[in-house]
Order: C-alpha cells, then sequence, then structure tokens
C-alpha cells in the first residue's frame, strides 16, 4: 500500500501484489455487532439492499492469492469526477453526519464513532486511482469509489466534523464543503498543506508519524507488545516507473529524501504469531495497518477493527471483494492466509482538540 496513485492500496495491481482477503457475498448477512444494534442494524439493512447475493468464487480469490496487472492503469474514473466532489458526495457527506448526530454518535468514544460511521459505507464499490487527477495536485473528495486509505481518511474526516460542528452546518453548503475539504486534506497531506505530489502522505508509515505529530492520531503499538521493524522504506524510488509524477521535476528526490527519514525513525509492529495474544487491546474503530513482506513496502493495507460474535474482524475496502466490508475471517485467520502481511500496527483516533472524550 504505497504510492497513492488514486489508491493508497495501489501497489497491489502495480507489482503483482495482494493484501486482500475480501470474498464476495452479502454484506447485509453479516450481523451488525451487538454494541451496534438498534436503530443502526435497520439503517444499515437499508443501505446494503442492492448487495447482492451469496457469492461462490473459490480458490485464488477466496485466499487472496497475487494477480498480475499492468505497472500503470488508468483511473477508472477520476479523470471525469471534478476534485471537489460530486452532489451525491456532497448529499453522502450530510446524510451520514446526520444520522450520526440523530444516533449521538458523536458523544461517543472517537473509535466507536468511527467503526458506526466504517459501517454505513459497507457496499460502497472499491475503487483505484481515485485520488489521481489530471493537473496540479488537489484534495480530492470522493465518498462514492474508495480505497483501503480513502476509506479510512473519510471515516476519520466525518468522525471529527461531528465534533467540530453542529447540525446547523448541514444547512450551509459552502461552509459544510470548506469545512470537511479542510479536514481530508488535513489527514492525507504532510503538515495539512498541499504542496504538490510528493506532499501526499504516500506512505502510511508517513500517514502515521505525521497525523501524531498533529494530534489526530497516537500509535500504540509498542503499548501492545510491538517488536522494532528496522527494514528500510524505499518501494517507490526502487520502482519510479509505476507512479508517474515521479518524473515530475523534484519529486524523486523529494520521496527520496523522505523515504530516507521514515527508515530512520523507529517503528514496531505486532508479529503475526504474536498477534491473537494481543487482541484484548484493540478497540472499536482503531485503524489497523497491516505490515508487508515486500521488500521496501511498509504497509500493504489499512483497516478499522470490529469486534463481532467475541472475534475481532477488518471494516475494509479491499481489492478481491470489490466494495468496502467486514472481513469474513477474523483478523488473525485472515492474516494467515494471506502471503505478503506479517503483522498489525495499531493506531487510535483521537478526538479534536478541546473536546473531552467520553469514558
Amino acid at each position: 500500500m504505497v504510492g497513492r496513485n488514486g489508491s493508497s492500496c495501489s501497489w497491489v495491481t502495480q507489482s503483482g501484489g495482494n493484501g486482500e482477503d475480501a470474498l464476495p457475498g452479502n454484506k447485509a448477512a453479516h450481523a451488525v455487532p451487538a454494541p451496534f444494534g438498534g436503530a443502526l442494524a435497520f439503517v444499515l439493512l437499508g443501505w446494503l439492499g442492492g448487495c447482492g447475493g451469496e457469492g461462490n468464487r473459490k480458490g485464488a480469490q477466496e485466499l487472496g492469492e497475487w494477480g498480475e496487472q499492468a505497472a500503470w492503469e488508468e483511473p477508472t474514473s477520476a479523470a471525469a469526477r471534478p476534485p471537489q466532489g460530486t452532489e451525491e458526495d456532497w448529499a453522502l457527506v450530510r446524510e451520514k453526519a446526520r444520522l450520526a448526530w440523530q444516533e449521538r454518535w458523536d458523544t461517543l468514544p472517537m473509535g466507536e464513532s468511527m467503526a458506526l460511521l466504517g459501517l454505513t459505507f459497507v457496499g460502497t464499490p472499491y475503487v483505484p486511482h481515485t485520488l489521481e487527477l489530471p493537473g496540479r495536485e488537489r484534495v480530492v473528495v470522493n465518498l462514492q469509489e474508495l480505497d483501503c486509505v480513502t476509506l479510512v481518511e473519510n471515516v476519520l474526516a466525518l468522525a471529527r466534523l461531528i465534533r467540530l460542528a453542529d447540525p446547523a452546518i448541514l444547512d450551509s453548503g459552502p461552509e459544510l464543503r470548506s469545512l470537511y475539504t479542510g479536514l481530508l486534506q488535513e489527514i492525507r497531506y504532510r503538515g495539512g498543506r498541499v504542496e504538490g505530489y510528493a506532499s501526499r502522505l504516500h506512505y502510511f508509515s508517513d500517514w502515521i508519524y505525521d497525523n501524531q505529530a498533529r494530534g489526530l492520531v497516537r500509535e500504540i503499538t509498542s503499548e501492545l507488545g510491538g517488536v522494532p521493524d528496522v527494514a528500510a522504506i524505499d518501494y517507490m524510488t526502487r520502482h519510479p516507473e509505476q507512479y508517474p509524477q515521479m518524473a515530475e521535476p523534484g519529486v524523486f528526490e523529494a520521496i527520496l529524501e523522505r523515504e530516507a527519514f521514515l527508515s530512520r525513525i523507529p517503528r514496531s509492529k505486532i508479529p503475526l504469531e504474536d498477534l491473537e495474544h494481543r487482541l484484548a487491546g484493540i478497540q472499536n474503530g482503531d485503524i489497523l495497518a497491516m505490515t508487508s513482506t515486500i521488500e521496501g513496502l511498509d504497509v500493504a493495507h489499512v483497516g478499522l477493527a470490529l469486534w463481532q460474535g467475541g472475534n475481532l474482524h477488518l471494516l475494509h475496502a479491499p481489492l478481491v471483494g470489490d466494495s468496502v466490508e467486514v472481513s469474513r475471517y477474523p483478523l488473525v485467520e485472515r492474516l494467515q492466509r494471506i502471503s505478503g502481511q506479517d503483522g498489525v500496527r495499531v493506531v487510535r483516533a483521537l478526538p479534536p482538540r478541546g473536546r473531552t472524550p467520553p469514558e
């Protein structure tokens, strides 16, 4: 998961890698976790009604085995979309925020509201390259097509929105658009500033480092018993042909410099063999980053933690399953079925400064 070619998971299609266990199936058939029942179950069934029946694809897709594709694929829909989002995108922002306020999700711990907001995206199509638009680098608003990281970014932006504003903002289109776009920019770009392609947080290690430095998240991997991960991060400069923007003046050098920095700073992971014993410290809505065995690559896939029936699952936008879903297999079993992912980093979203988190 690197390069953010509109898909933070898009290295999968570029390098022949894999990271998804996603199986086809009727998303409505997944039970709503007990803490989230009641009105949300009704809402989710309405959202999921068009997800289709239970599939029966076996073999390569069931185990998420690696596929061969071109190093670069043209964006499927990004070029036809305005970066500022369509009316349908903004209708989704209003719809999800209105639901959150009606259900008082803004009064819940940050992780619980993240999990609930994430569930409202179940069934949303997985589409790569949605951040790649012609011309200069801009903040892209797209809630209709998601990859693994843009799902997490939009959920985090919504969770912050419902704490920073009140429902009256839904009646002010310009104010809502300005605030939400600004929240995405703050999450997606280094220092919250758009300064060209190299300012996008391509590596998820950079995403964690930058958002933690600005108080948006806190990594708890080490607290949960993580071990040092000392592998160098340099996938993008090893494979510049996979990223057309790397040919632009100064971009390769800027990425190279950032890779050197990321390779120096300490980071940790919970190895797969230890994960079962560390699950108790993971909460609903925690951001889970699956570490990669690919040389030079730090993270292969990301999603949100979701406890379901006493098991920890992954709420994510998977490549193979074609849409946002709750993983069929519990997290540990999922990782055991996938080559290329060998551990987990755990990141907890923090409420906006000045907002006291509920007990």
